[in-house]
């Protein structure tokens, strides 16, 4: 049975550098490229980092009821088109979202067992730092990425694992041994080997029961 992974967190958390390095690290799994309407930045290519389609066309899929969901964000539509989950059932492959929180309470709605990662950073002054480290936003927009994450850092608690993204290695292998462990766990198998033991233990210190004291520096940062 296919497993959902979804991956959520405020922009210039390091999300999509996440995934990116993980990837290669789990076999069959897939990943679902989103579609906005949001322009390129920098050296983003079309199909890589996203599918970029006009609003026309994003809109005419709504309507055709082409999304397992989609969103709004800062101005832009984002969204996961139904064909990759058909896709992935199909290969006998999981599926790994990288979507925000409004995207993930959707998913949720529709596939209960799906599993929540939130990436979080350490601190709302890192995250400013990162996002005018990246130079591809105006004063304005970073403002406006600031609000937003405020508002979904909020919701963390709705997640099942929550890792703090402080130390860029430490991060992935955190995040390959979620993916791992819960593989291991919907297969109903005991852990036959270290690794696989390993994994269940860095899996299990990143459950959301067992990092809320940790986060609550992080939280009070953005005054949550």
């Amino acid at each position: 049975m296919t497993a959902v992974f979804i991956v959520s967190a405020p922009s210039g958390s390091g999300k999509s550098t996440l995934v990116e390095k993980v990837r290669p690290l789990i076999p069959e799994l897939d990943f679902s490229v989103s579609y906005t309407t949001r322009k390129p930045r920098g050296p983003e290519k079309d199909r890589r980092e996203y599918c970029f389609v006009p609003v026309s066309e994003f809109e005419i899929m709504i309507r055709r009821d082409e999304f397992l969901e989609y969103a709004i964000v800062v101005g832009n539509y984002y969204g996961t088109a139904k064909r990759t989950l058909e896709e992935a059932v199909r290969a006998g492959h999981d599926l790994l979202l990288d979507i925000d929180v409004n995207g993930a309470e959707q998913v949720k709605r529709k596939i209960p067992d799906a599993v929540r990662i939130f990436i979080l950073p350490p601190s709302r002054q890192e995250l400013e730092k990162r996002l005018r480290l990246r130079s591809q936003n105006s004063e304005e927009e970073i403002q406006k990425r600031l609000t937003t994450a405020t508002r979904e850092i909020e919701k963390y608690s709705e997640y099942d694992y929550i890792l703090v993204n402080d130390r860029l290695e430490e991060s992935v292998a955190a995040l390959e041994a979620i993916l791992h462990a819960e593989r291991l766990r919907r297969s109903g198998s005991k852990p036959c080997s270290e690794q696989e033991a390993a994994f269940l233990a860095h899996a299990d210190a990143r459950r959301l029961e067992n990092v809320r004291e940790r986060v609550q520096p992080i939280l009070a940062s953005f005054g949550c």
